[in-house]
């Protein structure tokens, strides 16, 4: 197999097409399609097909995409152990996974310590199912998950939740919708006001649909997102009202224009680190349940 074609093919399916793969690898969109063309032509399989103006992996194009994944991480793995036995400097890998309810903000912020250590540290980071993650830290691919859920004590895993800490909510909306919205004092004004909210399956979802329960409030739900950052993203086009942790309040004014409605400590957001340590002795997890818990939280 010509690996320069799979490198290609890999970088086309993260970046998400070939005009932005090309601009990475400074190379021209036609050079990449003609690389993958030759790869599909290897494998017997198409890899990509158009959906109007976008490409989605097929089938098999996402069974090529996992195998690609294994390949380059351990080609990167590779470069890591070869570089430590020429210069003599031992770098220390922190595989972390992280679930994809938790917002990007808060990842960066808990995972930032690490980064802080007197030593090299080199951080791999994974995105996904909270329970896929928990899989792969059972058989020690991972050192640490962060979640926004404790391990589920019915989870056969040997591993153990350390608690970071706590947030409560608030709401946002562009100036313009929160002008629209009834002058009811919050959180009355949510009432048939449309909101943007997480994925069902979420644990903060499932708490939101309480608290709007419980308060009789109807809003229209105008979409549904597992992505928290695209969640804002709509949000702050003023498509409608959403949730956030109040930890992020300026931030998210900021980078999205929008407005606090209100707050609310009855919604709280909660954040585990995840490992399989019973009594956290890893150099990173250590400080960022430090960081997390005297800085971030603890302020």
């Amino acid at each position: 197999m010509n690996f320069k074609h799979l490198y290609y093919f890999w970088a086309t399916a993260k970046s998400g097409g070939v005009m932005k793969a090309g601009e990475q690898l400074h190379t021209t969109p036609q050079t990449l399609s003609g690389q993958i063309k030759l790869l599909e032509a290897q494998l017997g399989c198409a890899l990509f097909h158009k959906v109007g103006r976008r490409l989605e992996l097929t089938n098999e194009g996402r069974v090529a995409l996992s195998y690609a994944d294994q390949i380059f991480a351990l080609g990167t793995e590779l470069e890591a152990a070869v570089g430590k036995a020429r210069t003599g400097q031992a770098v220390l890998d922190f595989r972390v996974g992280i679930a994809d309810s938790v917002p990007k903000s808060i990842a960066y912020r808990l995972l930032e310590p690490a980064l802080g250590l007197p030593e090299p540290v080199r951080l791999i980071c994974h995105e996904g199912d909270f329970h896929n993650l928990l899989g792969q830290i059972a058989v020690h691919r991972l050192d640490l998950v962060i979640a926004d859920e404790p391990m589920d004590r019915q989870v056969s895993v040997k591993a153990f939740s350390h608690a970071l800490g706590t947030t409560a909510m608030s709401f946002f909306a562009t100036p313009a919708l929160k002008a629209s919205l009834p002058k009811s004092a919050f959180p009355q004004c949510l009432d048939g006001a449309p909101m943007l909210l997480q994925g069902a399956s979420s644990a903060m979802r499932q708490r939101l649909d309480v608290w709007l329960a419980e308060h009789q409030l109807r809003p229209r739900a105008i979409g549904e997102f597992d992505d928290a950052a695209l969640m804002k993203a709509f949000g702050g086009e003023g498509r409608g009202v959403f949730m956030a942790p109040t930890v992020l309040e300026a931030e998210t004014c900021a980078q999205h224009g929008v407005q606090v409605l209100g707050r609310t400590q009855e919604l709280v957001e909660e954040f585990y680190a995840i490992s399989v340590e019973r009594r956290i002795t890893h150099p990173c997890v250590v400080a960022i349940t430090q960081s997390a818990r005297e800085a971030l939280f603890g302020a």
